[in-house]
């Protein structure tokens, strides 16, 4: 009987996508002289010191770093399609690892990227599916050798979720000293900042709230209630992790689009995918068993709850068809001794 959850799923899956797309923002849509230029301190256009030197915009000439772009686009849209992923994680890891160590100025979510896709290639090299969309086969044989593989797989995940909550602890922790977080002003600052402010189609919508006492306040403070209670998740019962999980992805979309950090919060839903969902859980399309709503809904079905002990359900599984020759026993009526339960969608 297994024990643990296999790594190998469709959440797992989605973080490998947004890890790749937060990459591919940066190549795809920066040209080549804006990535690779001397700025101030550095004479060369390509950052080639210390283990930098092994990414892939410092093995090639100068004259060739548009074509190195574009294969790095390459890669990074395979890898997003969830193609052959034990195939794609160290290529992966490199061209973001290389657009980190390599481009003029990187930033955080630059850097972050590079640790995920890092941690996540060491999952992908065991995962043996066509597309990380995929489900592992029913009947898949287990082995001691298979199960150390899905063990070290796993691993990496638990390591993916460590370091998320340590980076939003710090995240909160570092702010705490700075007068303007303590008094809920410094989000003025950063509204009105002419380089990371609100754009011009949200000033309308933002003037408003900064230039309130009780707004501003509100913007200030509630980044570090989300990124502390980020950083306890772990600790969390799994209902708990997913109105977390919600409060995240918000957060970073206001992120992207005030401060146009879009690279950053690619990475971050990435990690807070890992973060809080259960391991060993699969994204499904859910159609409800009544006739009444026509739209289905994603859910997500995990085979192995976070406790590692539950297993659950989106819904009744059809009972195992009789043998050839054998009268299907009828259905017991709800609620009859021996009647199977009827399942219940899990919020923990």
């Amino acid at each position: 009987m297994r024990t643990i959850p296999l790594p190998w799923t469709a959440v797992y899956g989605l973080a490998r996508t947004l890890v790749a797309l937060a990459t591919l923002g940066t190549v795809l849509l920066s040209s080549t002289d804006t990535l690779f230029r001397p700025v101030s301190g550095i004479e060369e256009s390509v950052g080639c010191g210390g283990v930098s030197g092994i990414g892939v915009f410092c093995l090639v000439p100068e004259d060739r770093l548009t074509a190195a772009r574009l294969l790095c686009v390459a890669v990074l849209l395979v890898v997003a399609s969830g193609w052959r992923p034990r195939w794609t994680a160290l290529p992966h890891a490199w061209v973001t690892f290389s657009v980190w160590g390599n481009v003029a100025i990187s930033d955080g979510g630059d850097q972050i990227a590079t640790i995920l896709a890092l941690l996540l290639s060491l999952t992908a090299l065991g995962d043996p599916r066509r597309f990380h969309w995929d489900r592992l086969p029913a009947d898949r044989g287990e082995t001691p050798a298979s199960r150390a593989v899905a063990l070290g797989c796993l691993s990496a995940l638990v390591v993916v979720r460590v370091q998320m909550s340590l980076l939003y602890f710090q995240a909160c922790v570092a702010k705490l000293p700075h007068a303007e977080w303590a008094d809920g002003t410094v989000m003025w600052y950063w509204a009105t900042h002419p380089a990371f402010g609100a754009p011009g189609l949200l000033q309308p919508l933002v003037d408003p709230v900064i230039r309130n006492p009780l707004g501003v306040a509100a913007l200030t403070w509630l980044p570090l209630a989300i990124e502390l209670g980020l950083a306890v998740a772990l600790l969390l019962p799994q209902r708990w992790r997913w109105r977390l999980l919600a409060a995240g992805v918000l957060f970073h979309f206001a992120i992207g689009l005030m401060m146009g950090l879009w690279s950053f919060s690619f990475a971050m839903w990435a990690g807070l995918v890992v973060l809080c969902c259960p391991l060993g859980a699969h994204l499904t399309l859910r159609r409800p068993a009544t006739g009444t709503d026509a739209e289905g809904e994603v859910d997500v079905e995990a085979e192995v709850g976070a406790d590692g002990a539950s297993r659950h359900r989106s819904a009744v599984e059809p009972a195992a068809p009789a043998e050839p020759g054998e009268a299907a026993a009828p259905a017991a009526p709800a609620g009859s001794p021996g009647a199977p339960a009827p399942a219940v969608r899990s919020g923990g």
